[in-house]
Order: structure tokens, then C-alpha cells, then sequence
């Protein structure tokens, strides 16, 4: 078992990126990105890698408590230089402190400025009685209170969300700890520590760090109830309320997580869940999902999946009609494969889409890691067969991603973004798993990773017909 992430290995993926980068930005030189986004790109990569690998090593055998300290703080550091620094470029490229095109981050600012100035009878009509939907009530209920008690002010609420981000991390290592082995939790919490993207949206005003947060505390909670042989009413209603708060942030992310639950405790062989724990733990779900029945949040969700099919058909036929021709193709069944690798990394120029520059680096960082995922999942089913302990995560990430891939944001990375603390955690597990054998498959995979990123390239140039 590998307990480290390889030097090896990091400065392989390190040498892909530079190169890819590289060549598709000669391939296509008219829309090569601008040259702040290459660097920004090659930052994220090489920061990433090389700190993962290097802190991993050092690490290794550092006491847990320190471990936590060091996590936390590093964590916090860089979130906090990151809010500093994106706050003033978004004001320099944009006008003010909001990323390019912003629709959603303007509109939560908007609206919670006003709500803190009125009546919670106000607030309470506007998120809960009008016709906003459900699933973007609890973020706004959140600034709401937070603008209540210090007022409106958008660079203390990201450095808030520092905090917050910095805090899922220790919630990643404890989760992931108890389910892969210290070894595997120590490199994911790492991997959370370092991850461009979770960095990135501190820098946002958007709902996801708070949202991923909650979504990590649930499934921790969850995890600790299941393995736990000692269980109370306490024990048992965190994790349904932290379920039951996804759905007033994204209707699917709450529909997840309550079956991940069910799905673990009727698959789980762990011996802490014996008959009489899975009758009360499946008769408290069937409550809390009876309790949803004929509501609001119930009503939104049974819609969503009854018109998933509808908006990716319209999705396509729009992006179609803007001349994104190829966009036809992006069906369900050709999106689910890939979902564990998606967002792929944007690596042109293209409708002046500069948030998915910005981010470009993380997502291949998400690519590369892609195939120790797969890795994790093929030891968990036929090698090492321990699947069944892995169930709460799998489900749902299974359940998640693959809700998101029959619908219109299969290549959204704000949409997919949930899904990476899990994935996290099975690439921390495929590099644990590690040896001689399977380490070929990653070194085929070293020649798959280039030309998924020319692909795309070619993809997004072809598909608007500028080829």
C-alpha cells in the first residue's frame, strides 16, 4: 500500500498539462487563451500536484492533532489570499466584485441585501410563499441572517466561506478515514486541501462552498450513525436534517443523499447494523420523507425528474441553434461514462468564456485523477470486494452524477462540483491500492488524459464551426 501520493506520479501530471496546454495552444493558435489564464492555469496544476505530493510525504506520520492544525490553517491561508486577490481582479476585469457573465452570484447579493432590511414576515413570504423555487431558499435564508447580523458586505462573507471551505476539509479526512483507512483519509483531506476548485468558489458568491459543506457533514454524520453501535434520537436527526437543508440548495443533492442512506443501510455489512438499527433507521427515513410528502420540496423534485429529459433535449436544441452543432450527440447515455473525469479542461478561447479558464487547471486536475477512481472502484467490487462498506459513498455519487448527466448540465462544473469530495476520496483509495499490477493502467492513461484535452478543444471549436 502506497500511504503518500507519488512524486512520481505529480510530476508526471504536471509534464501532461504543461504539454497539453502547450500544444493545443499552437494547434489553435487564434484562440489560444489570454495569457493570464495560461498562468493561472499552470499555478493551479503545479501547486496542486507538487504541494499534495511533497505534504503528503512529509506528513505521513505527523501526529492526527497536528495533521487537523496544519490542514486547517493551510487550508485557510490560501482560501483567504485567494478571496483577497480574485475580489480586486473581478473588480479590475468585470467592474465590480463578481466573476464575468455573473447571473446567480449577483442575484444572491441583490436579494439578500434587501431581505436584511425587512420584516422575517417578509422573508419568510418571499423564500416560501412566492413563486421562487425551493431549492435556492436555504442559501438566501443564510445570507439573509448573516447581513441581518453584521450587514451587507460581500468580501466578509467570503472570508467566511474560507472558513467554511477549510472546515469541509477536516470533515473529508474524518469521512474518508473511517472509510478507506488512514492512509487513504490523510491524502484525501490533502486532495481537499489543495483542490483548485473548492479554493476558487471561496472567491464566489454563489451558494457551493456552503453547499458542499453541508453535503459533507451529512454524509459524515451519516457514515459515523452507521458505524456506530451507540445511537440516539440525537445521532439519528443530525443526519436527516442535514439531508433535508440540501434540498433547500439544490432539490437533487437532498433526493441523493436520502437514498445513499437507504441504499447503506440495506447494503452495509457492517456488523453495528444489526436487524432492529435498520428497522428504526428505515422507518425514521420513510418519516422524514413522508413528512416531505405533498410539499413544496417533494413537488420540485418529482418535477425536476420528470423534465429532466425535457431540459436536455432543450439544452441541445438551443446550443444547437447558437451553432454548437455537435451539441446534438451530448446525450445522457453518451455523458453517464464520464462522469467520473467530467468537467473536462477548457483549454481555448471560446465565447469569452472566462470563468472556465479560470478554473480550466482544476478541472484537470479532476481528469487526471480520474483513473485512480477507477482504479478504487474496480478493487471494490471484484478485487478486494468490500464495496458493500463503501455503499453510503458510491450511492451517492452514483445516484448524483447520474441524475446530472440525463439533464442539460452533464458538462456543467458548478453542477458537477458536489460530486468531487467523494471522488476525492476514491482517487485517495485507487492510490493506496497501488502496486506494479495495476499502476500499467495508469500509465496508459498517461497517454488518454492528452488527447481527451485536445478532443475537447476540438470539440468546442468544431461544434461552433469555426474549424
Amino acid at each position: 500500500m502506497i500511504p503518500f501520493f507519488p512524486k512520481q506520479i505529480a510530476t508526471k501530471a504536471i509534464y501532461l498539462y504543461l504539454g497539453s496546454l502547450a500544444f493545443v495552444s499552437l494547434f489553435f493558435l487564434s484562440h489560444a487563451m489570454q495569457p493570464i489564464y495560461l498562468v493561472m492555469g499552470v499555478v493551479w496544476v503545479t501547486g496542486f500536484f507538487l504541494l499534495t505530493s511533497y505534504c503528503s510525504r512529509v506528513w505521513e506520520e505527523l501526529p492526527r492533532k497536528q495533521l487537523l492544525w496544519y490542514l486547517f490553517l493551510i487550508a485557510l491561508g490560501l482560501r483567504l489570499i485567494w478571496v483577497t486577490i480574485s475580489y480586486f481582479f473581478y473588480i479590475d476585469k468585470t467592474g465590480m466584485p463578481f466573476e464575468f457573465e455573473t447571473a446567480d452570484s449577483l442575484g444572491y447579493w441583490e436579494d439578500a441585501s434587501w431581505l436584511s432590511t425587512q420584516k422575517w414576515s417578509v422573508v419568510r413570504d418571499y423564500l416560501f410563499n412566492s413563486t421562487k423555487s425551493i431549492s435556492d431558499s436555504g442559501y438566501l435564508l443564510y445570507l439573509t441572517y448573516l447581513y441581518k447580523l453584521i450587514t451587507p458586505n460581500i468580501f466578509v462573507t467570503r472570508i467566511i466561506k474560507a472558513f467554511i471551505s477549510s472546515a469541509t476539509v477536516l470533515l473529508i479526512y474524518f469521512l474518508a478515514q473511517r472509510n478507506i483507512g488512514e492512509k487513504g483519509g490523510r491524502i484525501a483531506a490533502i486532495f481537499a486541501c489543495f483542490m483548485p476548485n473548492f479554493i476558487i468558489y471561496c472567491g464566489l458568491h454563489l451558494k457551493e462552498t456552503e453547499m458542499i459543506f453541508l453535503m459533507v457533514a451529512y454524509l459524515e454524520r451519516a457514515d459515523y450513525l452507521l458505524r456506530s453501535r451507540h445511537y440516539n434520537v440525537v445521532t439519528i436527526t443530525v443526519p436527516i436534517l442535514l439531508a433535508l437543508s440540501l434540498f433547500t440548495l439544490r432539490t437533487v443533492l437532498g433526493a441523493s443523499a436520502l437514498f445513499a442512506f437507504v441504499t447503506a443501510v440495506l447494503f452495509n455489512r457492517n456488523e453495528t447494523i444489526g436487524r432492529a438499527k435498520r428497522v428504526i433507521l428505515i422507518a425514521w427515513i420513510a418519516l422524514a420523507v413522508a413528512t416531505l410528502a405533498g410539499g413544496a420540496i417533494l413537488n420540485e423534485a418529482e418535477g425536476m425528474w420528470q423534465d429532466r429529459a425535457r431540459h436536455q433535449d432543450a439544452k441541445r436544441e438551443m446550443q444547437t441553434e447558437r451553432g454548437v452543432a455537435w451539441a446534438q450527440y451530448a446525450t445522457g447515455t453518451v455523458m453517464a461514462p464520464m462522469m467520473f473525469v467530467l468537467p473536462f479542461s477548457t483549454m481555448v478561447d471560446v465565447d469569452q468564456q472566462y470563468n472556465q479558464q479560470i478554473i480550466s487547471g482544476g478541472n484537470y486536475v479532476r481528469n487526471f485523477l480520474g483513473i485512480f477512481v477507477l482504479i478504487a472502484l474496480v478493487y471494490a467490487v471484484f478485487i478486494v470486494k468490500n464495496w458493500r462498506d463503501l455503499t453510503l459513498l458510491w450511492s451517492f455519487v452514483f445516484a448524483y452524477l447520474g441524475i446530472i448527466s440525463v439533464s442539460g448540465f452533464s458538462n456543467s462544473e458548478r453542477f458537477l462540483l458536489p460530486g468531487l469530495p467523494v471522488l476525492l476520496i476514491f482517487a485517495s483509495y485507487g492510490i493506496v491500492l497501488l502496486n506494479e499490477k495495476n499502476y500499467r493502467f495508469v500509465k496508459i492513461w498517461y497517454y488518454v488524459v492528452p488527447v481527451m484535452l485536445f478532443g475537447w478543444a476540438f470539440y468546442k471549436l468544431g461544434s461552433r464551426g469555426i474549424l
